[in-house]
């Protein structure tokens, strides 16, 4: 199938985000029967000692759906209050229905995993996100290797055409705390400020 060439940047990050969620949708076909018990382990990177890595494109549609939810200090706060629906965390400190807060540093707990233990970007969370390597997962139907690896290859040449070494998968935390990359391969100012400070 021959591309067209998109020259705004914008419009080009657009559609391969498209192309993106397409293979998301393969991903959920490749693991249909697949669940999860949401013991959330797997969002604990300290704990598992595993961290999704991302490509450009995926960091792409996470800070997209950062964006829809208000923003990084707005995600941080739907975090702490434990996402849609979770209770007051106002709570007085004696109530015996308010949970405990778990120690984050130890755990390397996913700056997305709110308190109410949810994917506060589910729909848009990487395909590393989307592939039950926990051990507590129930399986579905077998997956082959070889299916994982189609998926994984789909999504990396997608990051290739979004931003030069785009298809080079980063830390999750990692790829946030940097900055990213900006449409067409730029690196954004705020990644570019965030290197500069970690060099000196």
């Amino acid at each position: 199938m021959r591309r067209t060439a998109i020259s705004d940047p914008h419009l080009l990050e657009a559609a391969l985000l498209t192309e993106l969620t397409t293979v998301y949708g393969e991903a959920e076909e490749v693991f249909q029967g697949w669940s999860c018990g949401a013991s959330t382990e797997c969002c604990r990177f300290g704990i598992t000692g595993r961290e999704p890595y991302v490509t450009s494109i995926e960091l792409a549609a996470v800070r997209r759906a950062i964006a829809a939810r208000g923003g990084a200090r707005a995600l941080q706060g739907i975090v702490r209050a434990g996402g849609a629906g979770a209770p007051d965390r106002a709570k007085a400190a004696g109530d015996p229905d308010r949970r405990r807060a778990l120690p984050q540093a130890s755990e390397r707990r996913c700056p997305m995993l709110t308190d109410a233990g949810r994917c506060a970007i589910y729909a848009a969370r990487p395909l590393g996100c989307r592939t039950f390597f926990c051990d507590r997962a129930f399986a579905g139907a077998p997956v082959r290797h070889h299916d994982v690896t189609r998926l994984v290859r789909k999504v990396q040449e997608i990051a290739a055409r979004h931003a030069p070494g785009g298809d080079l998968g980063r830390p999750l935390t990692r790829a946030l705390a940097d900055g990213g990359a900006a449409p067409g391969g730029a690196p954004s100012r705020a990644g570019a400020a965030a290197r500069a400070r970690r060099a000196r």
